[in-house]
C-alpha cells in the first residue's frame, strides 16, 4: 500500500501517516530484488543436497579436490556492457534527486565465447563462429581441444584426474558428450539447476573494463576479449 492509502484507510492525513510510518514503526519502501530465477521447492533442495556433497568432499579431501576442478561456460559478449549499479551511483545531499541512466539498447555486434579455467586461471578459450550454434557435438570438438591444450599447459591436471564443472545445458549432458568424458576418464560433478559459477567469479569481472563502452565493430570488440 503506498502512504496515501494507508492514510485514507486509518482516516488520518498523509503526513500523519508518513511520520507514523518513518518515524515510529521505522518502515522504509525498498524495491524488490530481481532474481534470475523462481526456484521451486525441489529445485531448492537440489541445491542444498549438491552444496553438501561438495563441501563433503571438499573436507575429505582438501585443496586437491579444488585443484582438479576445471569450470567451462558460455556467455554472449556483447557491443555495450552497462555500467553497474555500484559503478554509476554517486554521493547525494539528503533530498538531492537520484541520477538517471538510459537503458541503451543491443545491437547485433556480439560474440558468443566459451571459457574454461581451473584455481591457475583460464586454461582456453573459444569463440564460437557467428550463425553456428553450441551443440552437442560442437561441444566435444571444444572438449577434445581442451585436452590437447593441457597436455600442454596442464599436464599434472590430466595426472591427478579431472573434475568438470559445467551446467545442465543440452549441449553438456548430450550422450556423445558423457561418452566422450567416460573415454577420457574426467568425472562430472553434480550440477544444481541454474547456477553456473563464471557467471558469478568469472564472467563480471571479465567484463568490468568493457563497460559503459560501445563497440561497433566486431573486430573491435574481439580485440578488447582478448
Amino acid at each position: 500500500m503506498t502512504c496515501e492509502e494507508t492514510a485514507h484507510c486509518a482516516g488520518i492525513l498523509r503526513a500523519s501517516a508518513y511520520h507514523i510510518l518513518t518515524e515510529r514503526l521505522h518502515k522504509r519502501r525498498i524495491a524488490a530484488q530481481w532474481v534470475p530465477h523462481d526456484l521451486s521447492e525441489e529445485q531448492k533442495c537440489r541445491h542444498v543436497e549438491t552444496a553438501q556433497q561438495l563441501l563433503h568432499r571438499f573436507r575429505a579431501e582438501g585443496n586437491e579436490f579444488l585443484q582438479k576442478v576445471v569450470a567451462t561456460d558460455e556467455t554472449w559478449i556483447q557491443d555495450f556492457e552497462p555500467e553497474l549499479k555500484s559503478k554509476s551511483s554517486e554521493w547525494r545531499g539528503k533530498g538531492s534527486p537520484r541520477p538517471k541512466k538510459f537503458k541503451r539498447a543491443q545491437s547485433n555486434v556480439k560474440q558468443m565465447m566459451t571459457f574454461t579455467y581451473d584455481c591457475k586461471g583460464v586454461i582456453m578459450t573459444d569463440r564460437v563462429q557467428s550463425g553456428t550454434t553450441v551443440t552437442a557435438v560442437y561441444y566435444c570438438q571444444f572438449l577434445q581441444k581442451l585436452r590437447r591444450k593441457m597436455h600442454a599447459n596442464r599436464p599434472d591436471l590430466l595426472e591427478s584426474g579431472v573434475l568438470i564443472l559445467h551446467d545442465n545445458a543440452r549441449p553438456h549432458i548430450g550422450k556423445v558428450v558423457r561418452e566422450l568424458l567416460d573415454r577420457y576418464s574426467w568425472e562430472v560433478l553434480p550440477h544444481p539447476p541454474y547456477r553456473s559459477p563464471p557467471d558469478f567469479d568469472l564472467f563480471p569481472k571479465l567484463k568490468i573494463n568493457m563497460r559503459d563502452v560501445r563497440f561497433s565493430m566486431l573486430k573491435d570488440l574481439s580485440a578488447s576479449i582478448t
